[in-house]
């Protein structure tokens, strides 16, 4: 083989685990969608995130191992190494991660659930139980002041 051939070998190796490395960016919006409930808006946000990384990544790939000549190989590289973690590594990148991150958001809620079932429902009811012992204060009060005809003394300083 030639050392042109050899070059060639090599981009198309490295255009293979670019392939690789697009996947597992792919893999990760799908973590990401699979993990957390997202509106129709964020999901083409993440769309657009996702294209435009993978671009950068194979924009980098191609200027810094191939010298920014776009080849044939390069295409066929790509697919194949899509294809190669799509079918063996994905499945079982998306379950590990997902778990792992079921496990965080465990962790994370679990201490606000315990601040809301101790501190914020029993705040609540304080503030409902005040506001309703206030508005019969303010109830009370108005009819006390129109049996002394405070109000009407009112009305003749807004005149």
């Amino acid at each position: 083989m030639k050392v042109s051939e050899y070059n060639q070998l090599f981009s198309l190796l490295i255009f293979v685990i670019t392939g690789i490395v697009i996947g597992i960016l792919f893999d990760v919006f799908r973590i990401i969608r699979k993990s957390f409930k997202t509106s129709d808006f964020i999901t083409y946000i993440e769309d657009i995130l996702f294209w435009f990384l993978s671009g950068c990544v194979l924009l980098f790939s191609i200027f810094t191992f191939n010298y920014g000549e776009i080849r044939v190989y390069i295409f066929i590289g790509l697919l194949f190494g899509l294809i190669i973690y799509l079918l063996t590594l994905s499945k079982y990148f998306i379950k590990v991660n997902v778990a792992i991150l079921n496990f965080v958001k465990k962790i994370v809620y679990y201490p606000i659930q315990i601040i809301n079932k101790f501190i914020v429902k029993p705040l609540y009811f304080l503030l409902d139980k005040i506001s309703k012992k206030g508005s019969e204060f303010t109830k009370i009060a108005i009819k006390k002041a129109k049996k002394n005809k405070i109000t009407k003394i009112y009305d003749k300083i807004d005149e």
